[in-house]
């Protein structure tokens, strides 16, 4: 009776007995049954054997059918094998049925299919079987404490502990070496459980959420993104995820720039990641809460060609159509709002045809789970991608507590003595684990020093509303295989921002080209000027008006017209390192040129108001007269100050930015206006000190040419075009400085209103000052020499008669004054005269009257020379009186005239007081 021939004899108790089957009658089942064996089938009750034909239980103890097929046999192979004489040891497992991840409806299928095969084998715990104790946590560590109580208070003793979630996880791992028990978890992702201090006898098969992360450092700098953000539910895992996420983009040179949390409501995070212009988001929150992320995510249109999501992948792959009472969102509404986001996950299904230790591929692997299942849809149901995990963690413990065995008994300590005060046989279980290396469905099963799986990430992308592989990624070797078959709503991978454009804001060239050829004519009109002044400086017109300093305002007028050009020069002509050359001689053509030009006329006005507001005596003292050195020490003032400001703090290019403008074609691009500016550190200083001292002197300009507008003077005959131009410059200036400063940032209204207000007063001050003098010479053909005019005397003799025309009229405006003045006396004495007059007639008796009404006048003896008027004073005679003096005569009309006999001697003298 070999083990190598099949021998089939009916029971002794009319049952059915099998012993040894060869490879040819049972294909690929002699290698999982690699001892002598016996089954024996007792005919008790209505016990049925179902194969190609049924075999009932007769009621004498017989089978229908004495002849069993190898159908039998098949179905021999599911089931169990009696565990008469072995010694269990149980596993307390935490299955998550429901809640934020039910992972259990899957996985526990899987751990048990995992303990039958285990248990079938004769290899593997020859003396021992493996019995699952399990409930459902829920994936809520609250509801986990209670049943961890009831795993560690009840019979039997568990050798194992398999909880599921990380919460779960977390709080099981750091209770249970306080009963020196194993924790192996299938569904842990949590980075928090890497750390042996806290969790000493943790192992996952599932690897830690942390190793997502160098997957998507990869990514984001496979298509070149700098710039990301995170939203979270907050519990620890993703926590601590979100950490190590942080330390890895840091180190990549990538940006986090908006990082939002929420505990069961994320519409506040998620307007707050749209309100921040969030592009490239991280998702780390359980299917549950991403389902109500993505409700809110699409309402604020936080999808689609601009955005991309980054979550987590072990979702159920319809985890967005299932039905939650928790939204108020449509099947339709979800499928538009996740499509195209792109998951990372664990590879957690070998994808090559390998047979590991279960002596199964991760094909046939699939089969029986889903047979397992009953015909549930793997897509609606928890964890099935994390099913493979749970059964290489059924499998990596029996393997571990297989290779203890010996070592145990070697030292006279078997697996049945372990209790919660045993530390040896922990420590034994422990060592195995973390040596444990075997082929599973899940890829090759390695435990680092932390106790977590190292393996390799799948990464994924929803297109059209299914899963679609794009690649792999091995972080232990820094290799990504990509199939380059992502696809994207837009051109390629979007922005990770909006994508900014910097656009120099620059002068309009029309208005530009423009002021520059009124700024050109203008510089010819001043050379012609010039010419002509220094061409006939030698004819005494000209030389009375103080040439030198007409010269320097011409120079001055030309110099702040040419500073037009460089004030219309910017980064449209020169390149940014040249333009702080343009800036230098944008303020010294036009700091000087106001000084030469607006100077001089100063300094002729101010001259002119000095000189007529002298005394008499003082002015005939005046022998000379050179007001053009006061325009030098203007000039050398403004120099000076120039040349401080240029080397304490110079000029150099300023960028201005704007308010960011969208264009109308592409909403995803804005246009960043910048507008460069001549600036220095202390340019507010500067420009209140300057403004200051030139507006005084400007307002003090203004003033003297009021003061001296009536003034007439031989030495500078056209004071009065200087102060016309004065009151132009003024004006313009006071009213054109504020302006700009106010419309700095619009290039072309400033510039507009700068260059217009140089080139209206450069016009001005040269067609004031110099037309007349050239109309005056070309048409009275006044163009003699000096030397000449000394031959011809009757332009010099004209001048000198119109001079004194214009004294004497001065002179006779005075004396009209001063006749006024006296015929105002003269009414005011004659009305005393005639009040006093009137009393003496009303107190003199009637008689006395009549008796002296016949008398002479007294008037008769007086002397004819006491009614002359004093000397000095104008006298009647029209003849003797200059013209203007002829209405004198009116101090006496006729109607008013007082007769001289009612008038005394001493009286006369009062008239002329």
């Amino acid at each position: 009776q070999s083990a190598g021939c099949a021998i089939i004899r009916p029971p002794r108790d009319g049952g059915i007995r099998y012993r040894g089957l060869t490879q040819e009658q049972v294909p690929g089942t002699v290698q999982i049954l690699p001892v002598d064996y016996e089954i024996e089938y007792i005919c008790r009750g209505n016990r049925v054997i179902v194969g190609p034909k049924v075999r009932k239980c007769l009621p004498n103890g017989t089978w229908t059918d004495m002849l069993l097929r190898l159908s039998l046999i098949a179905l021999f192979l599911l089931w169990p094998r009696p565990s008469a004489g072995k010694k269990k040891l149980y596993i307390g497992a935490l299955f998550p049925m429901s809640g934020g991840w039910p992972g259990g409806q899957a996985c526990m299928p899987s751990a048990q299919m995992a303990l039958d095969l285990v248990n079938n084998r004769s290899d593997i715990l020859p003396d021992y079987e493996l019995e699952l104790i399990h409930y459902d946590s829920m994936c809520d560590p609250g509801e986990a404490t209670k049943l961890l109580y009831d795993l560690l208070y009840t019979e039997p003793l568990k050798i194992v502990l398999m909880p599921g979630c990380s919460g779960v996880s977390t709080l099981v791992a750091e209770a249970a070496r306080m009963w020196n028990l194993i924790v192996l978890s299938y569904g842990s992702s949590s980075p928090a459980l890497s750390n042996r201090q806290r969790f000493p006898t943790f192992f996952r098969t599932h690897p830690s959420a942390t190793l997502h992360n160098p997957t998507r450092v990869q990514l984001f700098q496979k298509w070149k993104w700098t710039r990301i953000a995170t939203i979270q539910q907050t519990t620890e895992v993703f926590t601590s995820t979100l950490d190590d996420l942080e330390e890895r983009v840091k180190e990549a040179g990538i940006e986090i720039s908006v990082r939002q949390s929420f505990l069961t409501d994320p519409a506040v995070a998620v307007k707050n990641l749209k309100r921040q212009d969030a592009r490239i988001i991280v998702g780390l929150f359980y299917e549950t809460e991403a389902r109500k992320v993505f409700c809110e995510v699409f309402k604020e249109k936080l999808y689609g060609k601009k955005y991309v999501w980054f979550l987590i992948g072990w979702y159920a792959d319809n985890w967005f159509k299932i039905k939650d009472p928790a939204i108020n969102c449509t099947v339709e509404n979800m499928t538009e709002a996740v499509e195209g986001h792109v998951t990372t996950e664990i590879v957690m299904l070998n994808p090559e045809t390998v047979r590991g230790v279960s002596n199964m591929t991760s094909q046939e692997f699939i089969a029986a789970l889903m047979s397992r299942l009953g015909g549930m849809n793997p897509e609606e149901t928890g964890g099935f991608q994390e099913a493979p995990l749970a059964f290489d963690a059924v499998w990596a413990l029996a393997l571990a507590l297989n290779k203890t065995v010996a070592p145990l008994k070697g030292r006279g300590r078997r697996l049945e003595d372990f209790n919660y005060n045993n530390h040896d046989i922990t420590s034994e279980i422990y060592r195995a684990l973390n040596t444990s290396s075997f082929e599973g469905v899940s890829g090759q099963v390695v435990f680092d020093a932390q106790g977590s799986r190292m393996a390799m990430t799948l990464i994924e992308q929803l297109q059209g509303g299914s899963y679609k592989k794009i690649g792999y990624y091995d972080s232990s070797q820094k290799n990504l295989s990509w199939f380059g078959n992502d696809v994207w709503i837009g051109a390629g991978p979007p922005a990770d921002r909006t994508v900014v454009i910097e656009e120099y804001r620059f002068l309009s060239q029309k208005l530009f080209a423009a002021v520059s050829v009124f700024a050109g004519l203008g510089i010819l009109l001043g050379i012609l000027c010039l010419t002509f002044n220094i061409y006939n400086g030698n004819v005494r017109y000209i030389q009375n008006s103080q040439p030198y300093l007409n010269n320097m305002t011409a120079v001055g007028c030309m110099m702040a017209l040419a500073a037009v050009f460089p004030l219309g020069i910017d980064g449209h002509h020169v390149h940014r390192s040249q333009f702080p050359v343009v800036c230098q001689f944008r303020l010294w053509l036009l700091g000087l040129g106001f000084s030469l030009a607006y100077g001089s006329m100063f300094t002729k006005i101010w001259w002119v108001h000095t000189l007529f507001t002298k005394k008499e005596e003082k002015k005939e003292k005046k022998k000379t007269v050179k007001p053009w050195k006061h325009g030098k020490l203007l000039l050398a003032i403004d120099f000076l100050s120039l040349v401080i400001w240029q080397i304490v703090d110079p000029l150099h290019i300023t960028v201005e930015k704007f308010t960011k403008e969208a264009p109308k074609e592409d909403l995803d691009v804005l246009i960043q206006p910048l507008l460069e500016h001549c600036s220095s550190e202390k340019m507010n200083t500067w420009l209140g000190v300057v403004y200051g001292y030139k507006g005084l002197l400007l307002l003090l300009g203004i003033f003297l040419a009021y003061e001296t507008k009536s003034v007439s003077t031989e030495k500078i005959n056209d004071h009065r075009a200087v102060g016309m131009a004065i009151y132009n410059v003024a004006v313009l200036c006071l009213i054109t400085a504020p302006v700009t400063m106010i419309l700095s940032s619009q290039q072309d209204a400033s510039f507009a209103f700068a260059s217009l207000a140089i080139v209206f007063s450069a016009y001005i001050t040269l067609v004031v000052l110099f037309v007349p003098k050239m109309r005056r010479l070309i048409t009275r053909g006044e163009w003699q020499s000096e030397q000449q005019d000394t031959l011809k005397t009757g332009s010099s003799t004209n001048n000198n008669d119109e001079e004194k025309s214009r004294q004497l009229e001065r002179e006779n405006r005075e004396l009209q004054k001063i006749i006024q003045e006296k015929e105002e006396r003269v009414s005011a004495l004659r009305n005393q005269l005639a009040e006093r007059q009137a009393l003496r007639n009303r107190h003199r008796p009637s008689i006395g009257q009549n008796q002296n009404h016949n008398a002479p006048p007294p008037s008769s003896q007086t002397d004819p020379k006491s009614l002359l008027p004093p000397p000095g004073y104008p006298t009647t005679d029209n003849h003797s009186l200059p013209p203007s003096f002829s209405n004198s005569s009116s101090l006496y009309p006729a109607d008013s005239k007082m007769s001289r006999n009612h008038c005394h001697n001493s009286q006369i003298p009062l008239l002329y007081k």
